[in-house]
């Protein structure tokens, strides 16, 4: 008889015929095998809901599959006092499958940068795009985030041929678009590029954090929490402030 460890073991490495493995120790009436078998139903379970919840989020992928390379397009950082913004634009392969991949707003920063990591491994092309604060403050937040959003389209390689864009249209690019309102939950290719921008803006602002410790970037990323407003209000604004963002802060 094998032991629960060995079980354990055979379990976790069979993948393509663990479904017959749990059948069988379902008449193993040990408890610690019975709760191995609960543990992995329970994993199937999450598994197959999961893959459901993605395939849901490949609907426009899907209605457009007539397209060769769909590209997800989303930004980062429209709204904090201090810091660039940041466009992120991937290319997914059609057949690929990124378990928990989601609007970067929805996951722990933990679960960002794992996620960022497997992108970057299985995208077909992927490229960022960013304004600074002084551009930011020359021609404003949305013309700033359309240039942003346009470095990162131009930069990818190969080309797409359609791209996906949450909640906006990008003025000055070739492709056509279908702007999805809150893209970054109903489209995978949004969500990967809504995880990349997002995580890459967010190491900015930690490398700023080091430069600039007095004003917390590495908590707030830039947003207007009450400790980052209390900042400005007591050190000034520094070189990376949007003059724009923070006048009612400031003399």
């Amino acid at each position: 008889m094998k032991s629960i460890a060995q079980i354990r073991e055979e379990l976790e490495s069979s993948v393509n015929d663990r479904e017959t493995l749990l059948a069988f120790y379902e008449k193993d009436s040990r408890k610690g095998v019975q709760t191995l078998v609960a543990k992995y139903r329970k994993k199937a379970e999450w598994l197959a809901n999961e893959r459901m919840r993605l395939q849901k989020m490949r609907e426009f992928e899907n209605k457009y599959c007539q397209f060769q390379a769909i590209c997800g397009v989303d930004e980062a950082g429209r709204g904090p006092l201090a810091g660039p913004v940041v466009a992120g634009a991937v290319i997914l392969p059609v057949d690929t499958e990124i378990l928990y991949l989601n609007d970067s707003k929805k996951i722990s920063a933990s679960r960002r940068e794992e996620l960022f990591e497997e992108i970057k491994e299985k995208a077909v092309s992927w490229a960022l795009g960013i304004a600074s604060p002084e551009r930011i403050d020359e021609i404003n937040i949305l013309q700033a985030t359309y240039e942003a959003m346009q470095q990162a389209v131009t930069a990818l390689m190969p080309a797409p041929d359609l791209l996906l864009v949450d909640a906006v249209t990008i003025p000055g690019v070739a492709q056509k678009q279908v702007g999805i309102i809150k893209g970054d939950a109903r489209s995978v290719s949004i969500a990967a590029a809504s995880i990349v921008a997002k995580v890459t803006r967010d190491h900015m602002m930690m490398e700023m954090d080091a430069q600039y410790p007095e004003y917390g970037f590495s908590s707030h990323k830039g947003y207007g929490s009450p400790a980052h407003i209390e900042a400005i209000k007591k050190y000034g604004p520094s070189p990376i402030h949007r003059r724009t963002f923070i006048k009612k802060f400031v003399s």
